[in-house]
């Protein structure tokens, strides 16, 4: 890994001249360093790899060729991918994307990585339409659907059922090619319903597409959803954003919790994100929580001593982040 760091061809040549000695752990473990650094001049190996002996070191070698946009496999996937879906061409008054998918996964699909045998409860056909939607450059969709942009592709209706297929799958392919005008499209306006989104309303995938925005864009999405949807499907997402939080996302962590003690519930539910609020809120937020340590007058119908305990978290966090600031300080000064 430190010398693919400093030179990627002497690291991929040295990787060649043992390969063929190397155990399949051992083989699968040098291949996965090859994410670092992921360039063309990666494919021949990496074509060659699809025809190993273990099924782990080709799916791996798969995956990585199929986030090289100009690889000889993506555009087999692309070629796949397309003759699956496409818009509908019957004459109806509103444009349609319509689904058709795979019938077999030949021998071709399998040595490209396409699993023919999907997991318990899944149709084999979805399966390995996902797959193949997945491992395609998603710039081949823009041609393929008539030349439209990317928010207007994921905005179109889709026949028969197959939306959250084929959505579940741009998401996928977005987070591997990490492209952010896909992952923006699919994460949608973050004030809109989580259920109602373009894209996946899974807390876990909506953090890996965010994960391929810019540190900014990504911060003042997050804020904009704590605003609407508060901080119950949060910690996941405020996992992926850069420390310190930017001023916006902290504000409003912030003022969701201060909402979340006037509601009466108790401090423990949000101790994810008080833990995160810790290590990750700028220490400049601690003279603004200040006010939040003190001891509420309790409600009628809030939660017995709630008032008090979420007195003590804040008491908490203030003194984090002022401990924070005083080793800054230190450090800086040393």
């Amino acid at each position: 890994a430190g010398l693919r760091a400093h030179d990627a061809g002497a690291a991929l040549a040295l990787l060649t001249s043992t390969w063929s000695t190397e155990r399949a752990e051992d083989r699968l473990m040098f291949l996965d360093s090859l994410r670092a650094g992921l360039s063309d001049a990666d494919e021949p190996f990496l074509e060659q790899a699809l025809s190993d002996r273990s099924r782990n070191v080709r799916s791996t070698a798969a995956e990585l060729l199929s986030a090289l946009p100009h690889s000889a496999l993506a555009g087999r996937m692309a070629a796949r991918a397309a003759s699956c879906v496409a818009m509908d061409r019957s004459g109806g008054t509103e444009a349609t994307i319509v689904v058709e998918a795979p019938h077999e996964c030949d021998a071709d699909m399998q040595r490209d990585g396409i699993v023919p045998t999907p997991p318990s409860g899944r149709g084999e056909r979805s399966w390995w339409l996902g797959q193949l939607v997945e491992a395609a450059p998603l710039s081949v969709w823009t041609d393929r659907l008539g030349g439209r942009s990317v928010r207007e592709i994921v905005a179109l209706p889709v026949s028969d059922g197959w939306a959250d297929e084929l959505h579940a799958a741009w998401c996928r392919a977005a987070v591997r090619q990490h492209d952010a005008d896909w992952s923006r499209a699919l994460l949608g306006t973050p004030a809109a319903p989580p259920s109602t989104g373009p894209g996946t309303t899974s807390p876990a995938e909506r953090s890996k597409l965010l994960a391929a925005l810019p540190d900014d864009e990504r911060a003042a999405w997050v804020a904009e959803f704590i605003a609407a949807h508060g901080l119950s499907e949060a910690f996941q997402l405020l996992g992926v954003c850069t420390v310190p939080w930017a001023a916006p996302l902290g504000r409003a962590v912030v003022d969701a919790l201060d909402i979340a003690r006037d509601a009466g519930s108790y401090p423990w539910s949000f101790s994810g994100v008080m833990g995160l609020a810790e290590r990750c809120l700028s220490p400049e937020e601690a003279d603004r929580l200040e006010v939040l340590t003190a001891t509420p007058d309790e409600q009628e119908d809030a939660s017995p001593g709630a008032g008090g305990y979420w007195s003590e978290a804040f008491q908490r966090l203030v003194s984090t982040l002022r401990l924070r600031a005083a080793m800054h300080e230190e450090l800086s000064t040393t």
